[in-house]
C-alpha cells in the first residue's frame, strides 16, 4: 500500500511513500516501550533542553515546513510559516513552565506525609488531522513528552512529508530515537495500534465519527483518550457589536485556513436591527480576500486539502439553498485545476439544512438572523457540537457574562476570533469531544494522578 501525496493547487500527484507493515508498526512500539523506561527517568532540565532545541529548529527551518505544508494539504506559505513558529512556542512553552505543572502537592492528612505525584503513562498514540499538519501534533507532543510520555504519531495519510518532517525535527533536537515516532500507515490500522499493549492512552484531533471509532476501541481496551472533534462555532453580533471592528474579524475567523478549521467561525447569529449592515459589510469584506497558489506570499486563502472535501462541502451548500438559503456570494466551483472553493456567504440559514446543523468544513459562512439577544444564545447553543464560540458587543461586562455563564462551548471570545494558545487550555463538550489539551490542564491528561501515603 502506499500513501499519496497531491498537491491541491494542481490535483498532480507529487510523491508517495509505502506504508509501514504490520511487523515494521509491531517492532517501533516494542522499542517506543523499551525507551519509555529509559526516558521517563530523564530530568526536566534534559528534556527541557531537548525541547528547546526542536522550538530552535523550527524557528530556523519555518520556511521549509511552510513549504511542505503548502505543498501537502494547500496552506498559504505565509500562514505555514506562522504555524511553524507557533509550534516553536509551544515547545518553548512547556520547556519552561512542565516541571512546575507537575511538581508534587502535599496534602495535609493524618498521614507523616501524603502527597499528589504526577507520573508518565508510557506510550501515548496521537491520531492526527491535516489541516494543522505541525501545529496539531505539537501541541500534543510537547506537553507529552516534556511529561516523559513517549510518543508515537499516526497522521493523516495525506500529510505522510508532514509526519515525517516532525520526527526528523525531534531526533535532530537530540531525542532518543524513540522518544518520538511516526508510523506511516493508513487509517484502516489504527484499531490494531490501539489494540497493542504498549500503546497506554490515544489522543484524536479530527472528526466526530474518527473521535467515536477510537473512543470505542479504547474503550474496550480500557485506555484513556483525549478527543479534539468537529465544530459548527457560533459567533453572536448583539444590536451593539462595534461592526467596524466585528466584520473583519468575523471574516478573519471564517478563512482561516481555508475555513478547515474546528474552531474557524462557521455560524454568525445576528441580531435582526444590525442584519443588513453586517451582510453588507461582511459580503465587501469577503471580497477582498486573495485567494491562489498556496506558494505565493501574497494569497490570504489557498485550495482546500483534497478534491473530495471540496465537493463534499459543495453539495452542502446546495442542499442548504435548496432548503431556503440564500446565497450572496460565492457558492460555485470556479473552474480549472485544484480543490479551489470561493468565500461563500449564506443567509436566511434555516434549521435542518447542513449549514445549520453540520459542520461547514471550508470558506462558507451561514448567516442566522434572529429577534434579540435571548434567541441569538438560544441558536448559538442550539447544536451537537460544543468547541469554540464568541460573541460582539461593546458592553464587555455583558459580553463576559454571556462566554463565561451562557455559550455551551470548551473555549468562549469575546469580541475576538476563536484560537489556540499553549497558556490556556483547549477543547470541547458535546459532540466536539472531552479532555484538554495546552496548559497545565493539557500536560495532566496523559500522567497518573498518584496519591502516596506515609504513615
Amino acid at each position: 500500500m502506499t500513501l499519496q501525496v497531491i498537491y491541491p493547487a494542481t490535483g498532480d500527484v507529487v510523491t508517495t511513500y509505502e506504508e509501514m507493515n504490520a511487523e515494521e508498526v509491531r517492532a517501533h512500539l516494542s522499542n517506543c516501550e523499551k525507551e519509555f523506561h529509559r526516558w521517563k527517568a530523564a530530568a526536566f532540565s534534559d528534556r527541557a533542553m531537548l525541547m528547546t532545541t526542536a522550538a530552535r529548529i523550527l524557528k530556523d527551518n519555518a520556511e521549509d515546513y511552510a513549504k511542505l505544508m503548502a505543498l501537502e494539504m494547500g496552506k498559504p506559505i505565509r500562514d505555514g510559516r506562522a504555524e511553524a513558529l507557533k509550534c516553536a512556542w509551544v515547545c518553548e512553552y512547556y520547556a519552561d513552565h512542565a516541571e512546575s505543572m507537575l511538581r508534587e502537592t502535599i496534602i495535609e492528612t493524618d498521614a507523616s506525609r501524603s502527597f499528589v505525584t504526577f507520573q508518565p503513562l508510557g506510550v501515548v498514540l496521537a491520531v492526527m488531522p491535516w489541516n494543522f499538519p505541525f501545529w496539531q501534533v505539537f501541541r500534543f507532543a510537547a506537553p507529552a513528552l516534556m511529561a516523559g510520555n513517549v510518543g508515537v504519531l499516526k497522521h493523516a495519510s495525506n500529510v505522510p512529508g508532514c509526519a515525517l518532517a516532525i520526527e526528523s525535527i525531534f531526533h535532530e533536537a537530540g531525542f532518543p530515537e524513540n522518544a518520538f515516532k511516526t508510523l506511516l500507515v493508513g487509517s484502516s490500522r489504527v484499531d490494531a495500534i490501539i489494540e497493542n499493549p504498549v500503546i497506554k492512552a490515544v489522543t484524536l484531533t479530527g472528526s466526530t465519527p474518527a473521535g467515536r471509532a477510537v473512543a470505542a476501541k479504547a474503550g474496550v481496551m480500557l485506555k484513556k483518550t483525549v478527543l479534539e472533534l468537529g465544530g459548527s462555532d457560533p459567533y453572536v453580533i448583539l444590536e451593539d457589536a462595534d461592526l467596524e471592528e466585528t466584520v473583519p474579524t468575523c471574516v478573519t475567523g471564517r478563512l482561516i485556513n481555508a475555513g478547515q478549521s474546528c474552531i474557524a467561525a462557521k455560524r454568525f447569529i445576528v441580531v435582526e436591527s444590525v442584519r443588513e449592515e453586517f451582510e453588507k459589510r461582511f459580503v465587501e469584506q469577503m471580497q477582498t480576500v486573495k485567494t491562489g497558489d498556496p506558494m505565493d506570499e501574497n494569497t490570504v486563502m489557498g485550495p482546500l486539502a483534497r478534491l473530495d472535501l471540496r465537493d463534499e462541502l459543495h453539495q452542502q451548500v446546495v442542499k442548504s439553498i435548496d432548503m431556503g438559503a440564500k446565497c450572496l456570494l460565492g457558492g460555485q466551483i470556479p473552474q480549472g485545476k485544484g480543490a479551489y472553493y470561493p468565500p461563500t456567504a449564506l443567509t436566511d440559514v434555516k434549521k435542518g439544512s447542513p449549514a445549520y446543523d453540520e459542520e461547514m468544513f471550508g470558506p462558507v459562512a451561514a448567516i442566522i438572523p434572529v429577534k434579540n439577544e435571548e434567541e441569538a444564545i438560544r441558536i448559538a447553543n442550539d447544536t451537537c457540537f460544543g468547541l469554540g464560540a464568541a460573541v460582539f458587543t461593546r458592553d464587555k461586562a455583558k459580553g463576559e457574562r454571556i462566554a463565561a455563564e451562557q455559550l455551551e462551548a470548551g473555549c468562549c471570545f469575546v469580541n475576538s476570533f476563536v484560537k489556540s494558545d499553549p497558556r490556556l487550555p483547549f477543547g470541547g463538550v458535546k459532540e466536539s469531544g472531552y479532555g484538554r489539551e495546552l496548559a497545565d490542564f493539557g500536560i495532566r491528561e496523559f500522567v497518573n494522578v498518584k496519591t502516596v501515603w506515609v504513615k
